[in-house]
């Protein structure tokens, strides 16, 4: 488990290609810190570490990840997000992320606010993902609060340390991210569904 709160920015350094599978090679100062098996969020996307060698980690993305994520739209040089998983007894900060990416989404709309920036996002509502005003949305790995709820899009609004902080300061308009909604909407949104 994941609470969004993004603890570096890692760069990707190489990418290999295994059958459908994808090898990502990531420089961070946590890769020194991780052990082989330890899951850790790139992007969002939980992923397995299955290689340490100083300040490098590389992790496996399968075919179903790739086609769930942005992970394959990933360029060496590019920057992810990354967070290690929640210890037991540690704070919650952000919320409940679990690391499982639902859908895309693109942005549409980078509005510089003069302190702060807004980024609007649209994706596909035919997969059943809801958001709720001011309901949490992790975007990236990032957990943000959402505002302007629509059936198709939703807005957040991103402080200076977040967009110096994180990858935030890639995304433009046209840019695909990764979506992971609220796991209590999700229940909820499936129940309710469920009752017809």
């Amino acid at each position: 488990m994941f609470t969004g709160i993004i603890e570096t920015v890692g760069t990707v350094k190489e990418i290999t290609t295994e059958g459908t599978n994808l090898h990502f090679t990531i420089n961070s100062t946590l890769s020194k810190e991780l052990k082989i098996d330890q899951s850790i969020s790139h992007n969002g996307v939980c992923l397995t570490v299955v290689k340490v060698d100083g300040d490098q980690h590389i992790v496996t993305a399968v075919h179903e990840t790739l086609k769930k994520s942005t992970l394959g739209n990933l360029k060496v040089g590019d920057q992810v997000n990354l967070e290690r998983c929640t210890p037991i007894g540690g704070r919650l900060d952000g919320h409940i992320v679990q690391g499982h990416v639902d859908q895309k989404a693109v942005c549409i709309e980078k509005k510089d606010e003069n302190g702060s920036w807004l980024f609007t996002f649209q994706y596909d509502p035919l997969l059943g993902n809801v958001t709720v005003e001011k309901g949490s949305i992790s975007i990236n790995g990032v957990s943000l609060t959402v505002f302007n709820s629509k059936d198709d899009r939703f807005t957040v609004t991103i402080i200076p340390y977040t967009y110096d902080h994180t990858s935030f300061n890639q995304i433009n308009v046209d840019t695909e991210v990764n979506l992971e909604f609220d796991i209590v909407g999700k229940y909820v949104a499936r129940l309710l569904a469920a009752r017809g």
